[in-house]
């Protein structure tokens, strides 16, 4: 069981960083016509704006308050809050995230599996994203039931040790996960599985994020008689 605990969260880690710079990489550089979002609004725009705002912003939320949360070192934080204070902080952040991430996903999920214009002009591989996601988020919320049992930080420090362990390359960071609760093990195995699959879906739109669009000026495409 230790073995097992050691290639999911000590070793598979590093092959899923490694797949998920090195095949953006080879993507990028052979199939720049493939790297898009592919959106669908155009096929069917019925409930799109509200189901994609709601992923969005909960998924961008998500992924920031995972970031600090788990790499801000204890010593950074401790002279203003307690582990558990911070603990609470990230399940009120992260709960209210979470379900807008939930709903939001469910509701693409939905409309990819029963519009048939969507479904006739989709692929395999969206719909799948958007399961693995919606599935991803709602394990994640099922660890904030289990967080709530243990108020005091201890897990959280546990799992802040194995995500720095494994970003700044120390020794057996998988030590860290031994005694963790099985739903953390899930939501993190499914998290790294999805850089794995990063490259190979449209998931690769994230790189080229439009924040060029907050600044630049007006196109225009015809003027007025």
């Amino acid at each position: 069981m230790q073995y097992l605990n050691y290639l999911l969260f000590g070793v598979y880690p590093y092959i899923a960083l490694a797949v998920f710079i090195i095949g953006s990489w080879i993507r990028y550089d052979h199939g720049q016509y493939t790297w898009k979002a592919g959106s669908s609004q155009m096929v069917s725009s019925s409930g799109m704006r509200v189901a994609s705002n709601l992923f969005h912003v909960g998924i961008i939320l998500i992924f920031f308050g995972h970031l600090v949360g788990l790499l801000t070192p204890s010593w950074l934080y401790e002279p203003i809050m307690s582990p558990g204070t911070k603990q609470i902080i990230a399940i009120v952040v992260g709960g209210i995230a979470g379900a807008m991430c939930w709903v939001g996903s469910l509701m693409l999920l939905k409309r990819r599996l029963t519009d048939p214009r969507v479904k006739a002009t989709g692929t395999f591989a969206d719909t799948l994203v958007i399961a693995i996601l919606f599935v991803q988020v709602s394990l994640g919320m099922l660890t904030i039931v289990s967080s709530l049992g243990h108020l005091d930080g201890s897990v959280m420090q546990q799992l802040s040790k194995w995500a720095q362990g494994i970003v700044f390359f120390q020794s057996n960071p998988a030590q860290y996960m031994e005694g963790i609760h099985f739903i953390y093990k899930i939501h993190i195995f499914l998290g790294i599985t999805i850089f794995v699959i990063f490259p190979f879906t449209r998931l690769v739109h994230i790189w080229s994020a439009p924040v060029e669009y907050i600044s630049r000026r007006y196109q225009i495409v015809r003027k007025r008689a």
